[in-house]
């Protein structure tokens, strides 16, 4: 089947992670994705976290279904190469601070002089203007700055950290979103256009009516640990053979359905369990009555009852229990690379959604520094010559 971006060109030039990982969401799907990368400081994604053989396993992630090539932006020979490859192009990513490009006589009006439909993706901690926007930044800073870390944590301990690239995968998503909206514009102008994508912004609607809620009752989220003030019991509770299982109770029914399932039906009658944030006010008398159950059961049996009962549970797994969950193995969420030429048989989280129609697919994983380079500029039209005088220059 032909994938539902097939015959889209995106180029690359981001590092670490909201861009490139919006580039990778393209590819997925069947763009034409291609790395550019410095010659001498590659995608700090390469070194980042373990390796094997000396090659990064978060960059085989990063890095799958994009061809790599190798050009210094800086020199003027890398410069007029990157002007032929936006001619060519329909995206590029980029994440530089503002002012970067335009400094190599690279911004919007060069660019978009050499191809009028081209979509610039420009991601940025704090975006193109505005009092931050030149200063240095990463998804932590918007983790912080967002309101995130300030309602994540226990009540009586620090703002808490995601240890992951949160704001930079959500900000990854969203900028793959705004690239297929901005496509879907230039099919109607015929002209492309700029995306200005704040990591500090999209993190913001992920986490909910917080901003609403303060600006029209001044009310202030704080830590509730694994608590919501919105429902309960609503936890994470500890089983007889030492594992973790999670609880969700935001549907009334379900609320009711785990206080009889735990033997404590006269609970569901009391006045304040009828709503989802008067259970929340009596979180303690709730927490205590399905974690003395649960505590007396093994997790495998807990589960079990659970479902029985058509009440929300989920086992706390870590990601060896990831990798052997059967829903995921029935979804192929974890699937396998059979013949990385590196590292052989290796697995990876699947493409993001399936189509029924036309599927993503992962054809490979994330290739050598420069391997395509040759290639990518011979067929863009330059000589063996002309690639000899590049690399003299230092651009490539």
């Amino acid at each position: 089947m032909t994938a539902p971006l097939t015959g889209l060109r995106v180029l690359d030039l981001a590092t670490l992670f909201a861009g490139p990982l919006a580039a990778t969401l393209l590819g997925d799907f069947g763009a034409e994705v291609i790395k550019v990368e410095h010659p001498a400081k590659p995608d700090p994604s390469r070194g980042h976290g373990p390796s094997k053989n000396g090659t990064g396993l978060w960059w085989k992630l990063l890095g799958r279904n994009k061809r790599t090539m190798t050009l210094d932006l800086s020199k003027p020979g890398g410069r007029t190469t990157l002007l032929r490859l936006a001619g060519t192009a329909d995206v590029i990513v980029e994440n530089f601070r503002p002012g970067t490009l335009e400094k190599w006589d690279l911004g919007w009006d060069e660019l978009s002089a050499a191809n009028p439909r081209l979509i610039l993706a420009r991601v940025t901690a704090f975006g193109q203007f505005g009092p931050y926007a030149r200063r240095p930044g990463f998804g932590t800073l918007a983790e912080a700055m967002s309101g995130f870390a300030a309602i994540t944590g226990e009540p009586d301990g620090p703002p808490t950290l995601p240890p992951f690239g949160l704001a930079d995968s959500i900000a990854g998503l969203a900028t793959a979103y705004a690239v297929m909206t901005a496509l879907a514009a230039r099919d109607r102008t015929g002209t492309g256009q700029v995306v200005d994508m704040a990591i500090i912004e999209p993190i913001l609607t992920v986490l909910g009516p917080q901003l609403i809620w303060y600006d029209q009752l001044g009310h202030v989220q704080r830590r509730t640990g694994n608590r919501s003030q919105n429902n309960a019991p609503r936890n994470t509770y500890r089983t007889a053979d030492g594992g973790w299982v999670a609880v969700s109770t935001s549907a009334q029914s379900v609320a009711e359905r785990v206080m009889r399932l735990v033997g404590r039906p006269e609970l569901v009658e009391e006045p304040w369990f009828a709503t989802g944030a008067e259970r929340a006010r009596h979180a303690d008398v709730l927490d205590e009555a399905v974690g003395e159950w649960i505590a007396r059961r093994p997790r495998a049996e807990v589960l079990k009852a659970f479902e029985a009962a058509e009440a929300a549970v989920a086992p706390v797994q870590d990601v060896q229990d990831v990798m052997t969950d059967p829903q995921y193995a029935a979804l192929d969420t974890i699937t396998t690379i059979p013949d990385d030429p590196e590292l052989g048989r290796l697995r990876m989280q699947n493409v993001l959604f399936r189509l029924s129609a036309t599927p993503g697919a992962i054809r490979w994983a994330g290739r050598p520094h420069g391997a395509d380079t040759r290639a990518v500029l011979t067929e863009l039209g330059l000589s063996d010559q002309e690639i000899a005088a590049l690399q003299t220059e230092g651009a490539l």
